[in-house]
């Protein structure tokens, strides 16, 4: 991941370190990438060769399967009521990395929360790939990420900057559902790994 494009895109409450590691767990170098997935099944889709035919794809099957795009790979239609809201600039690599690391963010900010807001550094790598897991799957403790309000609040350890939001729900009880962000029958979700249970170390349920 370029340092300049970071530096000029990506969220400024996330550490270019954070970021980088970020894209390069779930993101793709092709900022035309549609991945599409249907009942938690991998849809194979000719690789779009344009912004158009991206966006074709994009307008095919959001609503209806789980919809990840661009270097980021970005639930495509969060928040989205018609396909036709959808904008073509989820294709560029600095709109995409700004709205991929917004919305990371914010789901650091769910993680982070849960855990109780530990200062103990050496939890860093757990909150990080808790985050990364969550992004993967949709799901943290029950929750939707993608459509859970932000609950404010620092990131992680030694976060640069705090971004308050209006307080969100209590944390449900946990669940494994995968790509919950556009799954529009929650029974079909496909169950991810069982995860470890860390409420001892200054989380909460």
């Amino acid at each position: 991941m370029d340092a300049a494009l970071i530096a000029k895109c990506a969220d400024p409450s996330l550490t270019p370190a954070i970021v980088a590691q970020f894209v390069s767990a779930v993101g793709s170098d092709d900022p035309l990438a549609v991945t599409v997935k249907a009942d938690g099944r991998l849809i194979l889709i000719p690789k779009p060769r344009s912004t158009d035919e991206a966006m074709g794809v994009v307008r095919d099957y959001v609503g209806h399967a789980v919809v990840r795009v661009g270097i980021t790979q970005f639930p495509a239609g969060v928040g989205v009521v018609d396909a036709s809201q959808l904008q073509p600039d989820m294709f560029d690599a600095c709109a995409n990395l700004r709205t991929g690391t917004g919305i990371f963010a914010k789901v650091a900010r769910i993680v982070t929360k849960w855990y109780g807001h530990p200062t103990n550094k050496e939890l860093l790598p757990q909150l990080v790939d808790d985050t990364i897991y969550a992004w993967k799957t949709g799901s943290f403790e029950g929750d939707n990420v993608f459509r859970t309000q932000d609950p404010g609040g620092p990131i992680f350890i030694g976060t640069r900057s705090e971004q308050p939001t209006e307080g969100a729900d209590s944390v449900a009880p946990p669940s494994e559902s995968e790509d919950a962000s556009q799954s529009t029958d929650p029974d079909k979700a496909t169950e991810a790994g069982m995860r470890i249970d860390l409420s001892r170390i200054g989380g909460q349920k």
